[in-house]
This record gives C-alpha cells, sequence and structure tokens, in this order.
C-alpha cells in the first residue's frame, strides 16, 4: 500500500506560479513511475506530467516549457512546478503512483483566475 498526500493547490492569478507537493508514505520511486494528472467537470482526467522509474519526463503539449515534474527522494516527495499559469490550468489535480496498482493523491484544487 502506497499513501500520497497532496499539499500547495490554491487561488493565483494568470501568469502567476505554483507548486503542488505530493508526499509519498515510503520510498517508492524506484517502484512506481509517477504522474500527474488534471481533472475538470465533465471532462476525463489527462496527464500533465509524468517521470518514469528512470528520471525520464515527459509532459502534455499544453504544459510544455511551462510545468516541471521532479522528485526528492530524501522527502519521497514528488513535485509539480506551475510557472505562467493560465485559466485552462484550472483544474483539480492528481497525483499517482503507477505501476500494477495505482494509487492517487487526494486532489488538489488549482484555481487561475483572469
Amino acid at each position: 500500500q502506497v499513501q500520497l498526500v497532496e499539499s500547495g493547490g490554491g487561488l493565483v492569478q494568470a501568469g502567476g506560479s505554483l507548486r503542488l507537493s505530493c508526499a509519498a508514505s515510503r520510498s517508492v520511486f524506484t517502484i512506481y513511475d509517477m504522474g500527474w494528472f488534471r481533472q475538470v467537470p465533465v471532462k476525463q482526467r489527462e496527464l500533465v506530467a509524468g517521470i518514469s522509474r528512470s528520471g525520464n519526463t515527459n509532459y502534455a503539449d499544453s504544459v510544455k516549457a511551462r510545468f516541471t515534474i521532479y522528485i526528492e527522494n530524501a522527502k519521497n516527495t514528488v513535485y509539480l512546478q506551475m510557472n505562467s499559469l493560465k485559466h485552462e490550468d484550472t483544474a483539480v489535480y492528481y497525483c499517482e503512483a503507477g505501476g500494477t496498482t495505482r494509487y492517487w493523491g487526494q486532489g488538489s484544487q488549482v484555481t487561475v483566475s483572469t
């Protein structure tokens, strides 16, 4: 079992920055690929950024060059640094540990005002 606890969401003006954190209950980054997803009402949850066990990263086209996913192993934490935020980035963001079983954080609301 893995528990993922998110923090760092909130309200920010367009053009601003936020950093989301996802703390894992144990060291998991050599076991699971990690990802940040987001969801808005009536839409499917979409992958925003991922980092593999080997450290390779990938990003949705809509966030490339603005968002960065990275891991701090000593804190068992994966982060999503979000810069140059846009109104369309408004969503509930979820971190995920993916393997044969998928584990999810509780979700963090990010609201970007115009």
